[in-house]
């Protein structure tokens, strides 16, 4: 089904392209709202790398890391609707952050127009090697029985990493208390030295301290276990329920951007992502290669943000 949406949706928008034949026209922008070197910013310049080669131009990966995207969003918001400037992020860039935060530098509904989704992903609770803990129920334990706040890290207020920890908080009574990080990789390291008891991150990002023998999985969240990670069981699997919530990963243009740029965006992104070597390097990192149109790209965020933030609210979540 997916390779004949794409054949469709190209056939469809060759009139159009005619139409924009100087697109593009100089070198692209992809914004990374992220940390270099973090799972995505990593995805990001592995795309950029092979959308260059297919566009003709190149295209500079841009990390502009903070305040739980919207550095970078900001940035992709107001650049002119040319498609020369584009993000890929998160989710909780358009799930989350309009729960969360009262007021936005955009209209995140309006400020940008949708691409394609790129990739489902999910995310692991990590752990020091030495912990006196080896699975979710242990953790569990072992937190209840602490005299103090157990600390857990996530790349940002109101992300997924802090959610989910909420979750374990408000709904089984673990005593957590949220660390906020710029990336999940300063978590990362705060935890290995023993600042932080534990930090949700990506697999990409904790696989070489497991390797390493530095760090342990507790567990994964989502629906099923990562094909990166299939010896590490879920949440649930271990009897910890409501962290399935899905997490994506898409691109975005600015608002008015014409549709046969959109679509030409999009043509590179489907190649790009279909190269063996991204679809490999999306395992690793725990993400499930999705594709899609710009369409069910938007009714996949209206779909899923009432659910975020109807967590957000629950959890009492807010903006430090």
């Amino acid at each position: 089904m997916l390779l004949r949406r794409t054949i469709i949706g190209g056939v469809l928008a060759a009139p159009a392209l005619a139409q924009d034949a100087g697109f593009p026209s100089r070198p692209l922008r992809l914004v990374s709202p992220f940390n270099p070197g973090g799972a995505i910013d990593v995805l990001n310049r592995m795309l950029a790398e092979r959308m260059a080669a297919d566009l003709g131009q190149p295209v500079v990966v841009e990390a502009r890391p903070g305040a739980n995207t919207i550095v970078g969003a900001e940035i992709v918001a107001k650049a002119p609707p040319d498609g020369h400037v584009f993000m890929i992020t998160t989710n909780s860039t358009h799930t989350n952050n309009p729960a969360l935060y009262r007021e936005l530098p955009y209209d995140a509904q309006r400020g940008f127009a949708p691409v394609t989704l790129l990739s489902m992903g999910t995310v692991l609770l990590l752990g020091p090697a030495g912990a006196p803990y080896a699975d979710a129920p242990g953790f569990a334990r072992w937190a209840k029985a602490q005299d103090r706040p157990v600390t857990y890290g996530s790349w940002g207020v109101g992300s997924g990493g802090h959610l989910y920890g909420e979750t374990l908080r408000t709904r089984h009574g673990l005593p957590l208390e949220h660390v906020p990080y710029r990336g999940e990789q300063p978590a990362i390291l705060d935890m290995l030295a023993g600042r932080l008891d534990v930090t949700f991150c990506s697999p990409v990002g904790a696989k070489p301290q497991i390797a390493a023998g530095a760090a342990r999985a507790i567990g994964m969240t989502g629906e099923r276990r990562s094909a990166a990670m299939p010896d590490v069981p879920t949440f649930a699997e271990q009897g910890l329920e409501g962290l399935d919530m899905p997490l994506f990963v898409a691109a975005w243009a600015p608002a008015g951007t014409p549709a046969a740029i959109v679509a030409r965006l999009r043509d590179a992104l489907l190649r790009a992502a279909g190269d063996a070597t991204v679809r490999e390097q999306m395992l690793r990192q725990g993400q499930t290669p999705v594709l899609s149109t710009p369409e069910e790209l938007a009714a996949r965020v209206a779909r899923d943000a009432p659910r975020w933030a109807a967590l957000i609210r629950a959890s009492g979540a807010r903006v430090e």
